[in-house]
């Protein structure tokens, strides 16, 4: 059977602070004041930017701890930007992931490990073949 994750979006008219619930927890998104929004909780970019972050060094830590790899600390800077006309034909976006490792690894652990951060499940669906369907369900 396929793996299904729910998450539902509750927009409650204030501002453009959206609640959102997965499973048991609550997280908030919002725009920053300066887009009139409440600045109640990251944008929405910004939590892509932390689901395939965390998704990446989680991946990793994985699989470091399965090798028994001396993997100490990990941390992921993001950062997504908008390309300009005639940097890349075939890309709109761009998504860099800078990723510092501590620990004693070897040379060949290190460009492993790298290589496993580009095959976490967010990164595989972001840039795989996806279909995104937008539906009205009818209110009772």
């Amino acid at each position: 059977m396929a793996e299904i994750t729910k998450v539902e979006i509750v927009d409650h008219n204030e501002g453009y602070t959206q609640e959102i619930v997965a499973r048991q927890h609550t997280l908030w998104a919002d725009e920053p004041l300066e887009l009139e929004g409440l600045d109640a909780g990251p944008t929405p970019m910004e939590l892509l930017l932390a689901a395939l972050g965390s998704c990446t060094t989680i991946t990793m830590r994985m699989y470091a701890r399965r090798k028994g790899w001396p993997l100490e600390t990990l941390q992921v800077r993001l950062q997504h930007r908008k390309l300009q006309e005639g940097e890349a034909e075939d890309y709109t976006d761009r998504i860099e992931k800078q990723i510092e490792m501590t620990g004693p690894l070897s040379d060949e652990q290190r460009k492993r490990l790298l290589e496993i951060a580009d095959r976490c499940p967010v990164h595989r669906t972001l840039t795989g073949k996806l279909q995104l369907e937008s539906r009205e369900i009818e209110m009772e």
